[in-house]
């Protein structure tokens, strides 16, 4: 299953190869999925290649080629919208101890991931919850399992745009990937540090990193 940018950027490429014969510039690709950096092109091109969707051509610049497209390819113009998260208010409660949220996917606690898109709606106990906005994310990974965070566990998250450091916080790095991490600010930059020492401490400048929400809450089955 591809993600909504992988999709997007399938259809562009494809459509693009239709009309002219020639395959959109990365630069035209970051614009139509609007993001800041070629680099996350990269990223959904290398996805789409190892995924068997896309092939690159040796020694030739632009040059790609589609190998196949979903099996559930809607190539309808409202299949091709960008996914942006709508978090809103929580939902009405189910029972007196329950509130629904919105689930949104998986979230790498080791390796940041695209932003993603909500699957469903929960239940949880209505005293985790304050009077704000929340929703739910899966966690794939296990870079926090020093703060008790396991590969597994479905976390619940406060949305905010703020947290002060030693918080554990949902950030979008560069507007194209998200990632679960304590949160660390050091001067004019931004840390995000894992809960487990085989993994590395990622720095960025502050105005790279965007927070989506911080942790209040787990769910753990076992």
């Amino acid at each position: 299953m591809l993600t909504k940018k992988q999709h997007t950027l399938l259809m562009l490429i494809h459509d693009k190869l239709k009309e002219d014969g020639v395959a959109p510039s990365f630069e035209e690709m970051k614009v139509a999925l609007e993001l800041k950096s070629k680099s996350g092109i990269h990223r959904l091109i290398n996805a789409l290649e190892e995924r068997g969707f896309l092939r690159r051509l040796p020694n030739r610049a632009r040059a790609l080629e589609i190998i196949k497209l979903p099996e559930d390819e809607d190539t309808s113009p409202a299949s091709n919208n960008l996914f942006r998260p709508e978090f809103g208010n929580r939902a009405p409660e189910v029972d007196p101890n329950t509130i629904e949220i919105p689930l949104h996917g998986k979230i790498a606690a080791g390796t940041p991931i695209e932003a993603l898109e909500q699957y469903e709606n929960i239940g949880v106990p209505a005293g985790m919850l304050g009077t704000g906005s929340y929703y739910a994310l899966d966690v794939d990974g296990d870079s926090m399992l020093e703060a008790g965070i396991l590969d597994g566990d479905r976390v619940v998250i406060e949305r905010c745009d703020s947290a002060n450091s030693g918080s554990i916080v949902v950030a979008l790095v560069d507007e194209e990937e998200a990632t679960l991490k304590t949160l660390q600010k050091r001067g004019p930059d931004i840390a995000l540090e894992p809960s487990n020492r085989d993994f590395e401490t990622q720095t960025y400048p502050a105005n790279r990193v965007r927070i989506q929400g911080r942790l209040v809450g787990l769910l753990r089955q076992y």
